[in-house]
């Protein structure tokens, strides 16, 4: 017995709707199939309810985006003016904590110093998924934003240092090494203000 594929599953709305009013228009007066179960005006009921169902549908998304559009506009307004009533509190008050606060607005808390970002420990180097990269993991600085990495032939000296890479997280892959080649590694924290110390320096031969 041959089997019917209908593939609905991957059919868009339209698609579907387009599909089965060609289906009911080809068994409208059909001699092969004179008793349809179930009778095609139910089947049209049904797409048509679909239709309808569908169009609404579309009339709410674009009605969506419009309320949205406009609901970004007026926010964005009310950044503005409250912004600038913001500039008009702080030129009256000057420094003075208490008039600002009696405003209802809250004080901008002073930028963390360099100072406060600790150098980063921890350092370890593994071998890399490649040839000529090294693996690197510490842990994580707090206030730190992003950490920086130098790398030194061996033996390290003050001046043989150079960048390596930059990363937002407490890890990173440094390529293009000379497999074979031993290296050291060095992390630094980056805040607002500045960067950390240095990290004690770890090291690895490159695969």
């Amino acid at each position: 017995m041959s089997k019917i594929k209908l593939n609905l599953q991957r059919l868009t709305i339209p698609e579907k709707i387009a599909r089965s009013q060609q289906i009911v228009a080809a068994m409208t007066g059909n001699a092969n199939f004179t008793s349809p179960q179930p009778a095609l005006p139910q089947v049209t009921t049904a797409i048509n309810d679909l239709d309808t169902a569908y169009a609404a549908t579309q009339t709410a998304r674009q009605e969506a985006k419009t309320r949205t559009s406009i609901q970004n506009q007026k926010e964005e307004a009310l950044d503005r003016v409250l912004t600038q009533l913001a500039n008009y509190v702080e030129s009256v008050s000057g420094d003075d904590e208490a008039k600002i606060t009696s405003a209802g607005m809250n004080v901008r808390a002073e930028p963390a110093a360099a100072g406060d970002l600790a150098a980063p420990t921890g350092l370890e180097a593994s071998v890399g998924d490649r040839d000529g990269e090294i693996d690197l993991v510490w842990d994580k600085v707090n206030k730190a934003r992003s950490y920086v990495i130098e790398r030194s032939a061996d033996p390290p000296t003050a001046t043989s240092w150079t960048h390596a890479a930059v990363a937002t997280k407490s890890q990173a892959t440094v390529g293009g090494l000379t497999s074979g080649t031993k290296y050291w590694f060095r992390v630094a924290a980056v805040g607002p203000n500045g960067q950390s110390p240095w990290s004690d320096p770890a090291t690895k031969l490159a695969p």
